[in-house]
């Protein structure tokens, strides 16, 4: 007689794990609070369907924190077996210039969905939907607000974080799983923008104005890209990319350093003496020979005195290094993704919760971060096939 798995969630990793476990071996249902599933996949779809990142897989799975936890599945299920996978359900893939992976163009994020769907009902698997889980009966059944009771004898939880709560995915599960002795660290934005108490006359004539080719640091973190000056402070793949150490400093301290290097691919020593072999101003040195930009000049005069801006050591040291104070994150609601969720110390290698027989934790419930880019559904993906495969080894055994 087959086993029951109950995948509670119908988002990357839930749908994932429902593809690649053994119907020859497993009755699958998935059972979905929205009317349809992989809400927050068309998300992610929106202004470029972003599947993954196309670097190796050595050089991948650094970009995830914490260090390691994630390196089994990304390796079991990399980019390359992802690329695969979608390519043999009819969606082929192009890496584009930013080494990002998409599918080809044409194809809608909402034919991608329904060709993985379509998958799915092949093998029969079981969907339901408008069912929100609430729980446990008396019998160790779950049970949904709309009266269902279900018994399965593997329990997968795939409900998401805490971020885009209009796609279903609002944390509110935590509170069922403190009752159960799993210890939940509170959810926190990542991949989101920082607060930086602009002048307003610089942010009035600035905002909106994107900062290329920069790097910015945090700590011993340092990350390459570009970000765009707003209202609010900063935002863009630069500083998403430091979201846990700027946490990690807000959370010590109430507020965080972060350090701008405009000319990344100079040195300090390179730039000064570009200052000191030109006879224009200062201001058109920087313009024309340094090649900044009128935002980035404005910038340094907001931050850096006059004296220091006229000084061409203390400038050529400000154009490296440029301290800025990021006060707070914007709210989870504006994240595109969170951290905290379940402690990792409540889960073994597989996912399994340790409080809870035969129930496992896959995707963003779990408290993992990586940057935009394909990283985030990499990791739900990758996820969902490498508990596919060790619940198959198990009924295999």
């Amino acid at each position: 007689m087959k086993k029951s798995v109950a995948i509670i969630g119908g988002g990357s990793a839930g749908l994932l794990l429902a593809s690649f476990l053994d119907t020859a071996l497993f009755d699958v249902s998935i059972y979905e609070r929205k009317k349809s599933p992989g809400r927050k996949l068309l998300v992610a779809g929106k202004g470029g369907f972003n599947l993954t990142h196309s670097e190796p897989i050595d050089n991948f799975v650094k970009r995830y924190h914490p260090a390691g936890f994630l390196d089994p599945a990304l390796r079991f299920f990399d980019n390359t077996a992802l690329r695969s996978w979608l390519n043999k359900l009819g969606i082929p893939t192009f890496v584009g210039t930013s080494k990002r992976v998409y599918p080809i163009k044409g194809i809608k994020p909402m034919e991608v969905l329904q060709k993985i769907l379509d998958e799915l009902k092949s093998n029969n698997v079981c969907f339901n939907y408008e069912q929100l889980w609430t729980g446990w009966n008396e019998k160790k059944q779950l049970t949904f607000a709309s009266g269902l009771e279900v018994q399965a004898d593997y329990v997968v939880f795939a409900m998401g974080g805490g971020s885009w709560k209009v796609t279903g995915s609002d944390g509110t599960w935590s509170e069922l799983f403190k009752a159960k002795g799993i210890t939940i660290l509170p959810f926190r934005a990542a991949n989101c923008a920082f607060n930086i108490d602009w002048k307003a006359a610089f942010i009035q004539e600035y905002g909106g104005a994107p900062l290329k080719n920069i790097s910015i640091s945090c700590g011993e973190k340092k990350c390459k890209g570009e970000v765009v000056l707003t209202n609010f402070g900063l935002e863009g793949n630069a500083i998403y990319a430091l979201s846990y150490e700027i946490q990690s400093a807000l959370a010590k301290e109430s507020r965080a350093t972060i350090s701008i290097d405009l000319k990344p691919h100079f040195s300090e020593e390179e730039i000064l003496k570009k200052l000191n072999g030109s006879h224009k101003n200062t201001t058109k040195i920087l313009l024309d020979v340094l090649k900044l930009s009128k935002a980035q000049v404005q910038l340094i005069k907001t931050v850096i005195s006059k004296e220091e801006y006229l000084y061409k050591p203390s400038l050529s040291k400000a154009i490296k290094s440029l301290k800025l104070t990021v006060n707070k994150a914007a709210t989870i609601d504006e994240a595109i993704s969170t951290m905290g969720g379940v402690s990792l110390n409540q889960v073994d290698a597989n996912f399994k919760l340790s409080r809870l027989s035969n129930h496992y934790c896959i995707g963003e419930m779990l408290d993992w971060n990586a940057p935009t880019g394909g990283y985030l559904l990499q990791a739900c993906f990758s996820m969902g096939a490498f508990l596919a495969a060790h619940l198959n080894s198990l009924e295999k055994a």
